[in-house]
């Protein structure tokens, strides 16, 4: 027994560990769940869970609802916090840069790039899809998450740099890639000026110009505001000068012709969704401007569209990357 329980505590976090625990369960019941309750359960819940093994002996019924109760605590004691994860996490020095990284899942790269003010969290719904089949890179992009950046400037084109360079500290040639929002813009801008890297890319709710033209009158208002209001306060501490840095680069940028999209070579997927911070018209200039692209405007969405419609956004993304750009 003692060897037995050994084993268990090495297998606990394996994929065989469940498989394990419910082939025990039944041959053994609650002789079994004795032995390993100590092992699956917090500590604070011994007492009561002593008890109802002593009485659930005799009791399949209440054997069942004990041993739903742990697998509970185990998958909860397993849950990924993307974003902050140790064990998927990484730091690369990239131009001046620590760029935080976590990367799931084998196969082809899939470099993730989320929006301004967001982190690697913002793909909580999208890397566990696409991990079953890709080597998914999820970055924090300059100044935003665990990815420090206390200079001054900040702009598309050296955050789009950074994402080339760290595929290459990776030692990878080219990679897809999906973004979000201001991750959108970024990989229209990587595609442009790092075209080698780039093997196919959606982008949904990117805009070209810090305006009520690339973002709806609303939106563009409520910034226009949040800037006169806040331009002459003072800034102290880290947080707030980054902050202010990171709201100014949507403010004043981006700065992109749609003519100058015609340099895009690479198959592109330009999302946005129909309720979108950025106006569908808008949005469909980009797609006519891109040489080899798809529009999709998602039906019943907002700005966040991987998150709102999760399951059609991430089989719709996968097959545009699966097959050959279709040109009608």
């Amino acid at each position: 027994m003692e060897l037995a329980l050994r084993q268990i505590t090495k297998l606990r976090r394996s994929s065989l560990f469940i498989a394990i625990l419910i082939n025990s369960f039944w041959l053994h019941g609650a002789s079994f769940l004795k032995a390993i309750f100590c092992i699956c359960i917090d500590s604070k819940l011994l007492s009561i869970f002593r008890g109802l093994i002593i009485k659930a002996d005799m009791n399949k019924p209440l054997l069942c609802l004990l041993f739903a109760l742990i697998m509970g605590q185990i998958a909860c004691s397993q849950q990924i916090h993307y974003g902050d994860n140790p064990s998927a996490g990484k730091y690369y020095d990239v131009r001046g840069v620590k760029l935080y990284t976590e990367t799931y899942g084998q196969g082809k790269p899939l470099l993730l790039i989320h929006g301004n003010g967001g982190s690697i969290n913002a793909f909580s719904q999208t890397i566990p899809y696409f991990s079953k089949k890709y080597k998914v890179i999820a970055v924090d992009s300059r100044a935003h998450g665990k990815s420090v950046d206390k200079k001054d400037s900040l702009s598309f084109e050296m955050m789009a740099d950074d994402f080339a360079a760290l595929l290459d500290k990776m030692h990878i040639d080219s990679a897809y890639v999906i973004g979000w929002s201001d991750g959108g813009i970024n990989a229209i801008v990587m595609a442009m000026r790092h075209p080698d890297k780039v093997i196919k890319f959606a982008a949904t709710g990117a805009n070209l110009t810090p305006d009520s033209l690339g973002l709806t009158q609303a939106t563009w208002d409520d910034m226009v505001k949040q800037y006169k209001q806040d331009k002459d306060k003072p800034r102290v501490t880290d947080k707030e000068k980054n902050d202010w840095k990171i709201f100014m680069l949507d403010y004043v940028q981006p700065n992109i012709p749609f003519s100058a999209l015609k340099v895009i070579k690479c198959p592109a997927l330009i999302i946005c969704g129909d309720h979108d911070v950025i106006p569908i018209e808008h949005t469909t200039k980009i797609y006519q401007a891109i040489p080899r692209a798809y529009l999709w405007v998602v039906p019943n969405s907002g700005h966040p569209t991987l998150q709102e419609h999760r399951d059609e956004f991430n089989m719709v993304v996968d097959d545009f990357f699966e097959k050959p750009y279709h040109k009608f």
